[in-house]
């Protein structure tokens, strides 16, 4: 786009990209190469038809891609193109000398019917008419049709089935117009004829009388009314309007009787050919038509058809007058037929082809002699070929592309929508045509019409943007570049920087001529909207935001503030706009920006700017942010802040870490030793508060305790060091500052040790000393003692001073000799009980020495249910019986880890231990091993029975602690399992 380099490039790119021949889809803007690599095909393609007649061509009619002609005078051959190899002969049955007059084919069922052109007539010269139907063989004549020399059929596409025609119009030689109806029902020999009816409904006249009726053409346009064009040889009539109700409806005499009275419209020209035709050109099959082309003996007049229209059907009409060789004097033309853009004449020995458009003639096909003279030309509307026929030759014409080079036409008659809608699929051809538009309409002086159009071709940029300057016309180069800009691709980020930063300094530039001029306030408010919308415009967004540097850069070289912040609000860059509010000292302006968009990182860096001038605001923003802000960060805002010490300053920080505290549950140390500053100098009530709100416990409370401790320390508030002292834990430390304060805290604290008793002690006597020695109080001290359980009269009596008489603690030596006695008396009442059961377990043990228990020889281990005499074994007194092997593994796993460490310790030395000897080497053994210094024998199956043998396992704690065990060992669980599957 920059340069010529550019589009060099571009056009490499591309060509190594796209395929040739590969269509292009919208708009495209990339270079083009417009070769024609292959030979043009003509529009008009003549063939003939490999078909030789039997005998002469009379008459040949084609529709919906059925053929008929009719051969000699009594032959009719029908052909299904489709099936071109099977011919249809149908004998006439004539034996008069009757010609074939002319031949009418229906073209309803291209559309309307299952079997298309169901319906043929042949009009005799003998003023007789036939009827084929399609289906059938056999030729019928119309009774009621016999004595009119027929020259015209209107078919009714709207309601012909495949059974009948429906209303239809006939026109005759004589100037008549006929309505009837035909069916294709056979009835046999009696049956009802063709023809329903044939009534009479409006005779044609010119200047002489009637005059033939040369061709009809009814139709039905869009709004539901008919219309009908009839012709003869030098009019052409017009009969507009709607049917009549009632059972007719359907009918044409409704349309005809409007026109009882006076003539219906019509043109005339003066020459005569004797005959004329009326051709129409349908693009679809069930649309209306859209031209028509009329050939008498003055020309060809042609144009369009607007069945919208009120009076008159015809639009844009031109007369294409005949050459000197062809009219009513040399070679008068045969016939016509109309395509979309050209209509063709039939002359004896060739065809002319003419170009609507331009009324240019654009094909002469000369036929050859040896095929004799042309007789008639017909088109099939359903193919759109051209069927053309001498007596022995038969020959079609192929219509491709026939709005190949109408774009050429359009644009040489400046009718530039029409050129570019018929070159939309050819870049090249549409190029062109942009670019002879917006040349077109920079000579009318329509500049923005013309930057549009520039917009949208090839043509060099730089070019166009000179020629727009030259004429003065920023306006129109703003739009071209914008469009411009909005075309570019997104690999194209240099010349979006260019675009958006040129268009920039074109509003400006214009914004800053309007805005001193009080009659151009107008002018100057639609220009600043455009530049608006070009600013916010989602199109240009990406490039706007790249280049967003140098467009700040601009605006502020220019000094308009109020688009920079209408540009920095758009791009989302908050940070400028606040700063600028923050510079004017519109203070609640930039509050509002980061409130509204709440990003926490621009809040933490104007906050320190904004709570000096509104912190109450900014404090509500905060609170209102919630959890978005990250509370520490805030924290040197408000530091700075209440540095100044006022009060306001001071409670606008409390309230926000209150709210960090008490509301989002804030737990780092930094905000709640800040709230400790900031209790300590502000508000000491609350400080107190606070602590015994956060509790006791040290590992729980989320300040630092010794910063805690200086802090009160240093503004002299002796309670919450107390309290502070109480969650460290040094007791006598709060005791001594207690006392300072108040003696019920000071005993408040004395008591918090509870498991110390000695500390507890210690801590109310100092509080008895401080009493006694400080204050000289007898009566608190004596309530000390009470207070405290653990202090006795003779602890408390060496800080009284000598003088103090006994009377004051008479009641308190009696107190306590009453305590001295009644402990005395409880600890013999102790030693008796203790003495008691004394003797009851050395009772017990005699009765237990003498007990035993019988064992008979069937009885068997609890364990393994084996007799219990073939191995040692254990006897309890519950009457269980265990085999020692037995007991030892049932007890093993019950036993704690040391016991069963213990227990493999005795197994082994009492394995490695010598067996027992008999009789006195036995004792003497025994006592050699103690003698020794290890243990015998005798001591290890002791402690070994100690360990097995203390308790039942059945009926001990050890079963007791057991019942939570499962039955199956986990680990053995599925092996268990799978063996009683």
């Amino acid at each position: 786009m920059a340069s010529i380099l550019d589009e060099y490039e571009d056009s490499l790119s591309r060509s190594a990209v796209l395929q040739p021949g590969c269509p292009s889809v919208g708009i495209p803007h990339s270079g083009y190469v417009n070769a024609q690599l292959e030979k043009e095909v003509p529009i008009f393609t003549k063939q003939r038809i490999d078909f030789t007649p039997s005998e002469r061509i009379t008459s040949l009619v084609v529709s919906c891609n059925q053929l008929c002609m009719s051969l000699g005078k009594d032959t009719l051959l029908r052909i299904d193109l489709g099936k071109a190899n099977e011919p249809n002969h149908v004998e006439l049955g004539r034996k008069d000398d009757a010609k074939v007059h002319k031949m009418f084919l229906d073209h309803t069922g291209c559309h309307a019917l299952p079997t298309p052109g169901s319906h043929l007539l042949i009009a005799l010269s003998s003023t007789e008419v036939l009827y084929v139907n399609r289906n059938g063989q056999k030729v019928r004549p119309l009774a009621r049709w016999k004595g009119q020399l027929v020259e015209s059929v209107g078919w009714n596409k709207a309601l012909g089935t495949e059974n009948s025609t429906g209303p239809i119009l006939v026109g005759t030689a004589q100037g008549q117009i006929f309505e009837a109806e035909l069916s294709a029902s056979e009835g046999g020999l009696f049956g009802p004829a063709p023809d329903l009816y044939f009534r009479p409904l409006y005779v044609l006249n010119e200047e002489g009388g009637p005059a033939p009726v040369c061709s009809l053409e009814a139709e039905r346009g869009p709004d539901g009314r008919g219309f009908v064009i009839a012709t003869t040889r030098q009019r052409l009539f017009q009969f507009i309007g709607r049917a009549a109700e009632g059972a007719e409806a359907q009918g044409f005499s409704g349309l005809f009787a409007a026109y009882a009275d006076h003539p219906p419209p019509f043109r005339e020209f003066p020459s005569s050919l004797g005959y004329s035709e009326l051709a129409f050109y349908t693009p679809k099959l069930r649309s209306a038509p859209r031209a028509f082309a009329w050939m008498m003996g003055d020309g060809v007049l042609y144009g369009a058809l607007d069945c919208g229209r009120p009076d008159s059907l015809l639009s844009e009409e031109r007369v294409w007058e005949y050459p000197e060789e062809v009219g009513p004097g040399a070679s008068p033309p045969l016939a016509i037929v109309l395509t979309q853009f050209h209509f063709l004449l039939l002359l004896a020995d060739r065809v002319e082809a003419v170009c609507t458009l331009t009324g240019q003639v654009v094909l002469r096909d000369h036929f050859l002699e040896k095929f004799g003279p042309l007789k008639h030309m017909v088109k099939d509307s359903s193919t759109g070929h051209l069927w053309a026929y001498t007596e022995r030759a038969v020959f079609r014409y192929h219509v491709q592309r026939e709005a190949r080079d109408v774009w050429r036409t359009y644009l040489d008659m400046n009718r530039f929508d029409l050129a570019k809608e018929y070159c939309r699929e050819r870049p090249d051809c549409l190029d062109t045509v942009l670019a002879r538009e917006a040349d077109f309409c920079f000579r009318q002086r329509r500049y923005l019409e013309s930057a549009r159009c520039y917009a949208l071709t090839q043509s060099y940029f730089e070019e166009i943007a000179l020629k727009f300057l030259e004429a003065r016309q920023e306006e129109a180069l703003a739009e071209f570049l914008q469009r411009k800009l909005a075309g570019l691709k997104p690999a194209e980020r240099t010349q979006a920087t260019l675009l958006t930063t040129w268009l920039t300094e074109l509003y400006l530039s214009r914004l800053g001529a309007l805005q001193g001029d009080p009659e151009a306030l107008n002018l100057y408010r639609e220009t600043r909207e455009r530049f608006r919308a070009f600013l916010s415009s989602p199109r240009h967004k990406e490039w706007l935001f790249a280049s967003r540097a140098s467009i700040h850069e601009l605006l502020a070289s220019h000094g308009d503030t109020e688009h920079m912040v209408y540009f920095a609000v758009i791009m989302q860059d908050y940070e400028r706009v606040v700063a600028y509010h923050c510079q004017h000292e519109a203070y609640e302006e930039a509050l509002a920006v980061l409130a509204r968009h709440r990003d926490p990182q621009l809040f933490y860096k104007f906050s320190p700017i904004l709570i000096r001038h509104i912190p109450r605001q900014l404090v509500d923003a905060w609170i209102e942010l919630g959890s978005r802000l990250d509370a520490r960060q805030l924290i040197p805002a408000l530091v700075n802040y209440s540095q100044g010490g006022e009060a306001q300053q001071v409670s606008q920080a409390i309230r926000y870490m209150e709210f960090c505290v008490n509301v989002l549950g804030e737990t780092e140390q930094a905000i709640h030793n800040y709230l400790l500053s900031l209790y300590a100098r502000g508000q000491p009530a609350s400080l107190l508060a606070y602590l015994e709100q956060a509790g006791a416990s040290p590992h729980r409370v989320h300040y630092d305790l010794k910063y805690a401790l200086r802090l009160c320390a240093e503004h002299g508030h002796h309670r919450a060091c107390v309290h502070v002292y109480k969650v460290l834990e040094l007791y006598e430390e709060a005791v001594d500052l207690a006392l300072q304060v108040d003696v019920d805290l000071a005993k408040q604290c004395a008591d918090l040790p509870e498991e110390d008793e000695e500390l507890r002690k210690k801590l109310w006597l100092k509080i008895a000393r401080h009493v006694v020695q400080e204050e000289e109080d007898v009566q608190t001290a004596m309530a000390c003692l009470a207070s405290c359980p653990l202090l006795k009269i003779e602890d408390v009596l060496p800080f009284f001073p000598d003088f103090v008489t006994i009377d004051h603690f008479k009641e308190a030596i009696c107190s306590s000799l009453k305590a001295y006695n009644h402990h005395i008396q409880e600890l013999q009442r102790e030693m008796e009980e203790a003495t008691a059961s004394a003797q009851r377990i050395r009772r017990d043990l005699q009765e237990l020495r003498g007990r035993y228990g019988a064992v008979e020889p069937q009885d068997k281990c609890a364990t393994c249910d084996f007799p219990l005499l073939n191995r040692p074994f254990y006897l309890f007194l519950c009457g269980h019986m265990f085999h020692a092997d037995c007991l030892l593994q049932a007890v093993r796993p019950g036993l704690p880890a040391y016991k069963q460490a213990r227990l493999e310790e005795l197994q082994r030395k009492l394995g490695a231990a010598p067996p027992p000897a008999k009789g006195s080497a036995r004792v003497k053994e025994a006592e050699g091993g103690a003698a020794a210094g290890g243990p015998s024998r005798e001591q290890l199956k002791a402690d070994l029975d100690e360990l097995v043998a203390a308790e039942c396992v059945y009926c001990g704690e050890l079963m007791i602690r057991s019942i939570d065990r499962p039955f199956i060992d986990p680990q053995h669980y599925e092996e268990e399992h799978l063996s009683w599957l």
